[in-house]
């Protein structure tokens, strides 16, 4: 596990980034050139949740890129939910304060460096959660990454009615009783994406918001294992 700096495109400055890279083959081999995976932050920041799912993206032979998307209001943002209100609070202000198409930006510079990075086969997806997995949805149709994937994404029914065109494919998990993508929210994704060849749509029974965060609160072992299986296949199929 390594941090790294990564340039924004605008010249503002350069932002943090988390690098967890597959281990070595056991035989001693030369490592096969491997995809890239930019994981993209729920509201908390680069916390320990995302630190383990850095970690198991690794574990699946990805490198992990996990960028800091809140720099640009404070650097290294680490929020825990389990640890009271005041982070959630704090959590919610760095939300409503970020500029998500800066933020997608940033995203964009974070797949560029991903293709060139030592040990990468050029491919990159993208992965988020929550906040993130709003991110990823809006890089689907705003970077060129080679796939995205978006995990209970917030907002998504206002980005429907825009009608966008989706450059990459997109995977999405929704939680059908997701406290914060209301049914009526859902139907109106639903029905904007069905038709799109290029997006898949998972809902998962009888879950809330963030079922695939371990030890959290809506930790689901069930939906969370199945939307994950979902996932690795979707990302060897476009990123290798």
């Amino acid at each position: 596990m390594a941090q790294i700096q990564i340039p924004a495109a605008d010249g503002s400055g350069s932002f943090d980034c988390l690098v967890v890279e597959p281990k070595a083959p056991q035989d001693g081999a030369a490592p096969a050139a491997r995809g890239v995976v930019v994981l993209l932050q729920e509201i908390f920041g680069v916390n320990s949740a995302m630190h383990a799912l850095s970690e198991w993206v690794a574990d699946m032979g990805f490198i992990a890129l996990t960028p800091d998307l809140f720099w640009r209001q404070q650097r290294n943002v680490v929020l825990e939910p389990d640890q009271g209100q005041d982070q959630w609070e704090q959590a919610f202000k760095f939300m409503n304060g970020m500029d998500q198409e800066k933020a997608v930006a940033d995203i964009a510079a974070t797949i560029a460096h991903g293709r060139a990075i030592a040990g990468a086969n050029g491919k990159v997806g993208t992965m988020g959660f929550c906040l993130g997995g709003r991110l990823a949805f809006k890089a689907a149709t705003g970077t060129d990454a080679d796939c995205n994937v978006s995990y209970y994404g917030v907002g998504l029914d206002g980005l429907v009615a825009e009608k966008p065109a989706f450059r990459g494919p997109l995977l999405m998990h929704i939680a059908e009783k997701d406290k914060f993508v209301p049914a009526e929210a859902q139907a109106k994704i639903l029905e904007g994406v069905k038709a799109n060849p290029k997006v898949r749509a998972h809902v998962y029974p009888g879950v809330d918001h963030a079922f695939a965060r371990m030890g959290g609160h809506s930790w689901d072992g069930r939906a969370a294992t199945i939307a994950n299986g979902r996932t690795a296949e979707f990302l060897v199929k476009y990123v290798g």
